[in-house]
């Protein structure tokens, strides 16, 4: 694509930002948009396997603590429900049940399995919310053994809540290569870390399944070079 139906396709403002960045050229600006491309590509299956090891440590987790295999249908009325929740609108419960209603209209049978693969990001990381976590008794804070003493559920949250937002910069392929309007992947590798560290806490013999995955510093190589 040349860069007149670049600059129409993927807007001015967007493309302005890359092209600025590398005082004015067109080449490099061109190179440096896909280079981002490629570094979003390279965290999706990174963040994506996080989001799932994440996600059945929690439901093992409450699975055990309700024993109770079907907990995400049953404690609808249960937890899900308690009048505490009421400001935050019943988050936990209303996404499982927007989540039943596409399952039906898709006739698509309801099972507790169904329902948790398709709970988003955000869903898995209110269980650190305050409001949720004490009704809970904290025992998701459980799911990371090895954790330094000194961090607490407020920690746990503000890194997941980081991840999912820049999970959602991936899945919309905003720049991941700037700070401010210098290239700069700093944050990039912030989350990077970040997803390392949770999982050394969770359990640290998972994260050779992950670095078989993780070419993101070669990506970042890249886009430095530029």
């Amino acid at each position: 694509m040349n860069h007149a139906n670049l600059s129409i396709y993927l807007s001015i403002p967007r493309y302005n930002r890359y092209l600025n960045a590398v005082g004015n050229d067109k080449y490099r600006a061109k190179r440096l948009y896909n280079s981002n491309i490629r570094l979003a590509q390279a965290f999706h299956p990174v963040i994506s396997q996080f989001e799932v090891i994440l996600r059945n440590a929690i439901n093992e987790s409450l699975t055990a603590y309700f024993s109770d295999t079907n907990w995400i249908i049953n404690q609808k009325t249960g937890f899900m429900s308690n009048n505490s929740l009421r400001q935050s609108r019943y988050f936990l419960r209303e996404s499982i049940t927007k989540t039943e209603k596409n399952l039906v209209r898709k006739g698509i049978p309801v099972t507790s399995g169904k329902l948790i693969s398709d709970q988003n990001f955000g869903f898995w990381i209110s269980f650190f919310v305050a409001h949720h976590y004490g009704l809970l008794s904290g025992i998701v804070l459980n799911i990371f053994p090895n954790k330094p003493l000194h961090i607490t559920r407020s920690n746990i949250y503000g890194k997941l809540d980081s991840i999912r937002e820049f999970r959602n910069r991936v899945n919309h392929c905003e720049p991941l290569c700037f700070n401010g309007n210098a290239i700069d992947c700093t944050h990039s590798l912030e989350i990077l870390n970040t997803i390392y560290d949770l999982l050394q806490w969770m359990n640290p013999d998972i994260i050779p399944f992950i670095k078989k995955l993780d070419n993101i510093d070669s990506k970042i190589n890249k886009i430095n070079n530029i």
